[in-house]
């Protein structure tokens, strides 16, 4: 069988330092050659396809740590659940025209209601983890979220350690008082939104979590955190709002601090050589949802390095440009969004930067009234979607087919 094969010319190449013109060659699901300020020499191959981006620029694909939209595709109204296999491949669909070709699905596992609960959250993880085997369009991966007040699921999230049946760890407290919810009040009202309970429901849970928090078993979260680096498994903390939390991320062995809650400690986790998170809707919206610590403001301060899109995946790619109008490098910008994550993540030796050798997981993107359009979505040489448009009768029509 012949190697298919992939030339994109014309070409803004934005590599890690700089963005170069010129071209790129694929050859299978990798990229085999990226040349600067020369038209390809590739008259000796006949079953090459020749794309000219036409001065787009073409820059890896985004790999994003974390978003809940899974669980908003499974759940996407309080008591209503749609099957799981339908959620994966319509948000599948989604993830290719937002631009993401790594997808680290974030599940939380708690002892919530809906898609929170623990039964559901392990059927999702068994449902994705096969159905990526058989017809992926992205790269798929697991983020667990682990409530710690959630006691009785260690011994569960030590059997997902254990057979590797997840990607990434997130610890997290959400008990009302510290981390994103100071305001007790603010945590129960979002609970009763996004679950459909009653208030005294939600009153009784909140008061378990308090009781629960202090029985939290650090030494055996501590171990389960080293099992988990022996086997691949990165490991982040969610929500810190002390110097304290990260020392303890620290001592676990943790990589990356999701959304913290203020910038001092965001600019302390990063010189300690910590990979700081933030979100994309913060960036983009200029103030974080929860009123806490301003995106924007710890990224100035170089105190956050990656950017995700915790729960809109459209918001990535116009938040790396919404970066750029805010005096960030436009390359500093894009590997906020592809190599800072996947070094972070340790998948940077296959993704997360335009280079011979690693696979062809490409954007294509088209800047339109100072706006980026995808124009086009490659995963492992493939284009998973295509969007051209044309003026037809002084109006723009988009054809969009995936």
């Amino acid at each position: 069988m012949r190697t298919k094969r992939i030339c994109i010319y014309n070409a803004q190449i934005v590599l890690p330092e700089k963005v170069v013109k010129g071209y790129i060659l694929i050859e299978g699901n990798r990229i085999s050659e990226v040349a600067e300020n020369d038209f390809p020499r590739i008259n000796c191959y006949s079953d090459i396809t020749m794309l000219d981006v036409e001065g787009c620029y073409v820059m890896p694909g985004m790999i994003d740590l974390h978003s809940d939209s899974i669980e908003k595709e499974i759940q996407p109204r309080p008591n209503t659940l749609f099957p799981i296999n339908m959620a994966f491949y319509e948000l599948e669909k989604k993830l290719a025209v937002s631009g993401i070709t790594t997808m680290y699905h974030s599940l939380t596992m708690s002892d919530e209601w809906g898609v929170r609960n623990v039964d559901m959250v392990i059927e999702v993880i068994n449902t994705i983890n096969k159905l990526k085997q058989t017809r992926p369009m992205i790269n798929h991966k697991i983020h667990l979220r682990y409530e710690l007040t959630f006691l009785a699921g260690v011994s569960t999230l030590e059997g997902l350690i254990k057979d590797k049946s997840i990607d990434l760890i997130s610890y997290m407290d959400h008990t009302p008082g510290q981390g994103q919810f100071k305001d007790a009040q603010a945590l129960k009202n979002f609970t009763i939104q996004q679950h459909g309970k009653k208030e005294q429901e939600v009153d009784d849970f909140l008061d378990k979590t308090f009781e629960c928090r202090a029985k939290i078993d650090w030494f055996k979260l501590v171990s389960l955190a080293k099992i988990a680096k022996n086997q691949g498994i990165k490991l982040a903390f969610h929500d810190d709002d002390t110097r304290g939390k990260i020392d303890t991320l620290l001592a676990c062995g943790g990589t990356v601090s999701e959304f913290p809650i203020n910038l001092d400690t965001a600019v302390y986790a990063r010189s300690q050589g910590i990979n700081v998170c933030v979100g994309a809707p913060n960036i983009i919206r200029g103030k974080s949802h929860s009123n806490n610590m301003r995106a924007i403001d710890a990224i100035l301060n170089n105190a956050a390095n990656i950017v995700c899109s915790d729960y809109l995946p459209s918001a990535m790619l116009p938040a790396v440009f919404r970066l750029v109008k805010e005096g960030i490098n436009f390359t500093e910008a894009v590997k906020m969004v592809t190599l800072n994550p996947a070094q972070a993540l340790g998948i940077d030796n296959d993704v997360g930067t335009v280079e011979v050798g690693k696979s062809a997981d490409l954007l294509i993107v088209e800047m339109h009234q100072d706006y980026p359009i995808l124009r086009k979505t490659l995963v492992g040489g493939n284009i998973i979607f295509q969007a051209d448009s044309q003026v037809l009768n002084n109006t723009e029509r988009v054809d969009i087919v995936c």
